[in-house]
């Protein structure tokens, strides 16, 4: 007798493309649709109003708005224009901040959370201690750190003084040292996020991996750069791309602690873009300006992923 296969029973209304996988397919739209609506609202409607804006002459006081096309981003990348020597002084100033203050921001949580990540008496304790300051808004930042490291009246010079340290360091007048309160009180700040981030990488860990390298006689530092970083290479890359972006974006503590002094030092790009559209009613430039922004924040970010990429094949 010759054999018979029998077809696998298919349940109604789960065959490909049938009633139930459009039912299926249409509830999962249905619970995205509130997302889906608040973003294109509020993140593609105003870049896509953004860029239009960026093609004219946008200034609320004027009766009209002349469209010029890619002037705004013409001006910017010509020597001698109105917005051009300023917007490039303030790349740079963002450029300088970025490049200080990014392997601190990856380096020292990394360092903390992998002491944290070992068996210590109130390890939950230091946690909540190392993540406290992130709670904190901007303003509150901005304003504390303003007063402690005022150069006359500040309590660190205060304290450097009574221990016989030199107590006249200009933190928020001077270079370098604007340099250091900013990357410094950036690094308190907010250390705590990229900690907690990279401590639940290291707890994602296979605890054998690490056992499997002690029995081949590996130490500390080949556990460290033979199972830790590999495992961690996907959180690192989130880490290190978000650590970018925000502070590319730093706006904040520029702005209270530092007011982009000594001159136009510490003008940042976005403290420059918004002094150009909320103040100087340059709302066409300035938006040309924030998507030349956003055009080499794009650039570092794919490259950013590519590289990561690349060390996990």
């Amino acid at each position: 007798m010759a054999s018979t296969t029998l077809a696998p029973v298919v349940p109604r209304g789960t065959r490909p493309g049938g009633a139930g996988v459009r039912r299926k397919t249409g509830t999962a739209y249905l619970f995205l649709a509130p997302f889906l609506i608040l973003f294109v609202v509020f993140v593609v409607a105003p870049a896509v109003y953004g860029l239009w804006i960026s093609l004219h002459i946008w200034n609320p006081l004027l009766p009209n708005q002349p469209f010029v096309g890619l002037q705004n981003y013409v001006d910017l990348f010509t020597p001698g224009s109105i917005t051009s020597g300023d917007f490039w002084l303030s790349m740079g100033a963002t450029g300088i901040f970025t490049v200080c203050s990014v392997p601190f921001l990856i380096l020292v949580p990394l360092a903390i959370a992998i002491l944290l990540n070992q068996k210590i008496r109130g390890g939950t304790a230091f946690r909540a201690i190392f993540f406290a300051p992130y709670v904190l808004g901007v303003a509150v930042i901005g304003v504390m750190w303003k007063y402690l490291l005022d150069p006359q009246l500040g309590v660190v010079n205060n304290l450097l003084a009574l221990v016989g340290l030199p107590s006249n360091t200009p933190w928020t007048v001077d270079v370098p040292w604007v340099w250091v309160t900013l990357v410094g009180v950036t690094i308190w700040w907010t250390l705590g996020f990229n900690t907690v981030i990279l401590l639940a990488g290291l707890k994602g860990i296979n605890t054998e991996l690490y056992d499997a390298a002690a029995v081949d006689g590996a130490g500390a530092w080949r556990k460290f750069t033979s199972v830790t970083l590999p495992g961690l290479r996907p959180v690192m890359a989130f880490v290190t791309t978000v650590t970018i972006l925000a502070s590319a974006n730093m706006f904040g503590q520029a702005y209270l602690i530092t007011n982009g002094r000594p001159g136009h030092a510490t003008r940042t790009a976005v403290m420059y873009i918004a002094d150009q559209g909320l103040s100087q009613n340059q709302m066409g430039a300035a938006s040309a300006m924030s998507y030349v922004l956003f055009a080499f924040l794009l650039v570092i970010s794919l490259i950013n992923f590519r590289l990561q990429r690349e060390n996990m094949e």
